[in-house]
């Protein structure tokens, strides 16, 4: 296998890895069908379910894959009486149908090293962290079998470790980014820098490739990162209303018909900072205690899936960018067809 350059791209697109299934296959290898990078978002996918979805897709495809991990961090529940209030701030939500809420116990995330495991048997042509710089063991075991390594920055400061790490390239997430921040260290520092203005930071500071993440929704968007230095330009939300992806039915209302709402980020769904589409929970968790990320994600599993269940999306988490409005419910091939024509028509 030919290791991955940006330069092989025919088209300038890095489809983003998001989690919780929108990435499927048949969304995956069209993107990379068409010259593109396809990616996956394996944060909290298990082992045998991440060597299902890499092999189905190379049966579609024989382009460039992205496999995306989260990079996560032990954590220690609080004490008791914290616990507590962290339930109370649930219980208390003006939601209609009944929720049993459990204090997730250990372990909270999966273990890496386990889920890496079948992507250095189908040897993508890359493999992505967020929210930290995985073990140097890991960048060194990608390198040896010819998988490019990119980690997020938000900042110059990560920019600056990433290139210590030995990765091969940096995905620069905007503040104006949809989902969870990439921050390595929330307690510390986010900067909330505009794509645009880490876009010039990063390649003031690193020689390192950098790839533009957060609200790129249009050609224009790409042509105006490109212009910047970027390599690439990743676009998530994009994505998400194409017949392809997995977004679900209530995901896909609020993207199309709630674009009066705007976005904010909150840290209610999982405990991390992350950006989605306004709504009634968001509104009613702001400033309450939660459980760290990701034990609060697991604490509102089940309100989010009874939510959706029950066709309320205001107790669902719509990850999307601050440029929602202008998504498009097209096929893949005719989002990335459309892009392709406004890229070059600048």
């Amino acid at each position: 296998m030919k290791a991955f350059e940006f330069s092989d791209l025919k088209t300038p697109i890095i489809q983003a890895p998001m989690a919780g299934g929108v990435n499927t296959p048949e969304l995956v290898s069209t993107v990379a069908n068409y010259g593109g990078v396809g990616s996956f978002g394996f944060a909290y996918t298990t082992p045998e379910n991440i060597e299902k979805s890499l092999f189905s897709t190379k049966k579609l495809t024989s382009g460039h894959i992205n496999a995306n991990f989260f990079v996560f961090k032990d954590i220690d529940l609080p004490n008791m009486k914290i616990q507590q209030t962290c339930l109370e701030a649930l219980t208390v939500l003006p939601f209609d149908e009944v929720v049993e809420f459990t204090i997730p116990a250990a372990p909270f995330f999966p273990l890496l090293d386990e889920q890496l495991g079948p992507v250095w048997e189908s040897r993508p042509s890359i493999v992505t962290f967020h929210l930290g710089i995985p073990a140097f063991s890991i960048i060194e075991k990608a390198k040896s079998l010819g998988i490019k390594v990119g980690i997020t920055a938000t900042n110059e400061t990560e920019a600056l470790e990433i290139v210590r790490s030995g990765a091969d390239f940096i995905v620069a997430q905007g503040i104006e980014a949809g989902g969870h921040r990439g921050v390595f260290d929330i307690g510390k520092y986010d900067y909330q820098l505009k794509l645009d203005d880490l876009l010039v930071q990063l390649k003031r500071t690193t020689s390192l490739p950098v790839v533009a993440a957060g609200g790129l929704m249009n050609g224009a968007d790409i042509r105006r990162v490109m212009a910047l230095g970027a390599s690439a330009a990743q676009m998530g939300t994009a994505f998400l209303c194409c017949a392809e992806a997995g977004t679900s039915a209530i995901h896909r209302k609020y993207l199309l018909n709630s674009h009066d709402r705007g976005t904010k980020i909150t840290n209610g769904f999982s405990g991390r900072p992350a950006r989605g589409i306004d709504n009634t929970f968001i509104k009613v968790m702001e400033n309450k205690p939660t459980l760290p990320f990701p034990a609060q994600n697991s604490l509102t599993a089940n309100l989010r899936k009874t939510s959706e269940a029950t066709s309320n999306g205001e107790f669902v988490s719509h990850w999307a960018g601050q440029n929602f409005k202008k998504i498009r419910s097209l096929s893949c091939l005719q989002v990335l067809q459309e892009l392709k024509t406004e890229l070059e028509s600048g």
